[in-house]
């Protein structure tokens, strides 16, 4: 086999691999997406924070909930 050959096969492995990867962890996220729409508590932390962690999922939470209700403005639901 020659070294250009070599290099088709292992640019191939990588590019499937890679392509593996990413369609694995968005289904994963997209499942747990679906979950919590469902059963908002499910999704809830439990446990300490570490510091500043708390703070910044209130803000994150808060801006988040923001941008969703902005959205159903400008879509006519709200």
């Amino acid at each position: 086999m020659s070294v250009q050959m070599l290099g088709r096969c292992a640019s191939l492995l990588f590019l499937v691999a890679a392509i593996s990867a990413c369609s694995s962890a968005g289904g994963g996220s997209s499942n747990r997406s679906i979950q919590c729409q469902m059963s908002p508590s499910s999704c809830m932390h439990e446990g300490s924070y570490e510091p500043g962690e708390e703070e910044f999922a209130e803000q994150e939470a808060k801006d988040l909930n923001r941008a969703a209700s902005k959205k159903l403005r400008r879509s006519g639901w709200w």
